[in-house]
């Protein structure tokens, strides 16, 4: 950032004026900021640091010479207190400042709502890669014990079922790998959003400033936030066979997925089920 030119105290003309009190448009040294902030009428108001201050000239009216401080809402242009009386006679004006104030906290609003919302997907996801692979374990585990239960005549079966349930898993755990990235990915550009949103308010609150808020808001509201995936689901189903069926006694599993239920906390259950053998 640019810095501003060295200032004198417009008060006491000597010492360095460090500080900008952004009311009164003044800079002040330090004593006389503390004398400024004890006096009744001006002890809210508000300073920033000379150093931070954008050293950009105030934007002044081609026809009167005067600041433009307000925006009239009939015509939509940037005016100044005296084309109120002329040309704009009987039309609605604001305080560019306070359209400022507004645009800044709607973006910072909308910041936190994209925030919020991804903070809220990367649970959702997170919460549900956990449960799908506490599930693919618990049916490894499945798998396993029904191995063990008709011993050799199924440990070829057994290596080969695993390995699909790993293959498939994977591929539904890298879906979902996927999502939680874009979902960072969100996030970490709503956290760059932020920090230029908090650029600004270094920035010298007048018309040349609204340009910038919007361009800082038409950024925002480019920030698309992808909807929850579709969570996979697994189960295991045990099933009654022969015993010259050998890969027909290791039953079977399903991976399926279903869309997130907001109302219930825990939308993804493994389902297992089993036959019994004879």
């Amino acid at each position: 950032m640019a810095q501003a030119a060295s200032k004198t105290c417009e008060v006491c003309v000597s010492a360095p004026g460090s500080q900008y009190c952004i009311e009164c448009e003044e800079y002040y040294c330090e004593n006389c900021k503390l004398l400024h902030n004890r006096q009744k009428l001006s002890r809210n108001h508000q300073f920033q640091k000379a150093s931070d201050l954008i050293p950009d000239g105030k934007s002044k009216c081609n026809e009167h010479k005067e600041e433009l401080t307000l925006i009239c809402n009939t015509c939509n242009a940037q005016i100044c207190t005296s084309c109120v009386t002329g040309q704009h006679n009987g039309h609605t004006f604001s305080k560019i400042v306070d359209v400022i104030g507004q645009l800044r906290g709607d973006n910072e609003t909308k910041i936190r709502a994209k925030e919020n919302e991804s903070i809220h997907n990367m649970k959702k996801i997170e919460d549900s890669l956990k449960s799908f692979n506490n599930s693919v374990e618990s049916v490894i585990k499945s798998i396993n014990d029904e191995g063990n239960i008709i011993k050799r005549m199924v440990d070829k079966s057994v290596a080969q079922m695993i390995a699909l349930v790993k293959e498939q898993s994977k591929k539904e755990k890298g879906k979902l790998l996927n999502s939680l990235a874009d979902a960072k990915s969100v996030f970490v550009d709503g956290q760059t959003l932020d920090r230029k949103r908090k650029e600004l308010e270094k920035t010298r609150q007048d018309g040349s400033l609204v340009q910038k808020i919007n361009n800082l808001k038409e950024e925002i509201d480019k920030l698309t936030i992808n909807s929850l995936p579709e969570f996979p689901k697994i189960s295991f189903s045990r099933k009654s066979v022969a015993e010259d069926d050998i890969r027909q006694m290791m039953g079977t599993y399903t991976i399926s997925c279903a869309p997130v239920l907001e109302k219930k906390e825990n939308p993804c259950r493994i389902v297992l089920i089993q036959d019994v053998l004879h």
